[in-house]
């Protein structure tokens, strides 16, 4: 669990740092496709056509991990938890930005 953790922790810093976010295919765990849905439409609003791309892109990685995650019993309740927390992360992070969360 600490690694799966770990993971998620890095994946939300390369997000965040790169201000990235895309809802495209449903992770089947509602706090993550909420989280995934509001982030891509912050990003869809606020963010330069030019620079959308770019900036959605390192969420590719991050829903490929929280996919394989949600299958696996053992790290679905974990990764709920982690979604709540990468949200709550990421609502102060694009603050400057007057997202709606």
């Amino acid at each position: 669990m600490i690694k799966f953790r770990q993971t998620c922790i890095a994946a939300a810093a390369l997000a965040i740092s790169a201000g990235s976010a895309y809802a495209a295919d449903a992770i089947g765990i509602p706090a993550c496709d909420d989280f995934l849905t509001k982030y891509d439409a912050c990003i869809s609003a606020k963010v330069p056509a030019e620079q959308q791309a770019q900036t959605k892109a390192p969420l590719d990685g991050m829903r490929a991990q929280w996919k394989a995650a949600a299958a696996n019993p053992q790290s679905k309740t974990a990764l709920e938890t982690g979604c709540k927390q990468m949200a709550d992360a990421v609502k102060q992070q694009t603050a400057a930005l007057s997202c709606t969360w």
